[in-house]
């Protein structure tokens, strides 16, 4: 059962995590009945995910013959130990994430005007410095690369996101980890603290404040 108090609801702030992130893990099924989870790149372009690979192979066939999937991101933030707030029991223990889970159908695109949008978001994406010359299904170079590689859009049936950070704490202990977050000062930690600040349900902020 999903915790309540750790969904997001708000839209802006999932559409800007996802296209923060770039990596994300795909479920489909295989012919024997049995799931099966592949790692890739990822970008959300107008309301929907898009990947890209090869035309051929396993995931291609499963995609055709059983277009429901579902699509994972998530984000590991900070590990809390428990001696942040207990100094004897381990229960404590916890880490602070984002994720979004996507229910949807996989959609194989034909048109290389489609792919060439698409394609083009990756790269604003993943290599925003530019470097190339933009994706252009008029030219020979690029058709001849657009009609060799699939690219397919997931149709977003549904999308749910869980960011846990802290706000089902009391008060004093989700004080104790904030103040042992920027004591500790590693990784992420001074952004979590941050996080757990604008999450918390008794005096959340807007992001960005």
């Amino acid at each position: 059962m999903r915790r309540k108090e750790f969904e997001v609801l708000n839209e802006e702030e999932t559409s800007q995590f996802l296209q923060e992130m770039s990596f994300g893990f795909l479920g489909t099924t295989g012919d024997d009945g049995w799931p099966l989870v592949t790692p890739l790149n990822f970008v959300y372009h107008e309301g929907a995910i898009y990947f890209h690979g090869s035309k051929f192979g396993q995931k291609m066939d499963f995609l055709k013959q059983r277009p429901k999937v579902t699509f994972s991101v998530a984000k590991e933030y900070a590990i809390i130990p428990s001696y942040f707030t207990d100094p004897k029991l381990a229960c404590p223990a916890t880490a602070f994430f984002k994720s979004v889970l996507v229910r949807g159908y996989a959609v194989p695109l034909e048109d290389p005007r489609e792919k060439a949008d698409a394609l083009g978001a990756f790269m604003r994406k993943l290599q925003p410095e530019g470097g190339y010359e933009p994706i252009d299904p008029n030219d020979k170079e690029y058709l001849k690369n657009l009609n060799g590689v699939s690219v397919v859009r997931i149709e977003v049936a549904e999308l749910t996101a869980k960011y846990k950070f802290g706000q089902n704490m009391a008060e004093a202990r989700r004080e104790k980890v904030i103040d042992s977050l920027v004591e500790r000062n590693t990784g992420l930690d001074a952004e979590t603290a941050e996080l757990m600040r604008q999450y918390c349900p008794h005096h959340r902020k807007p992001l960005g404040d």
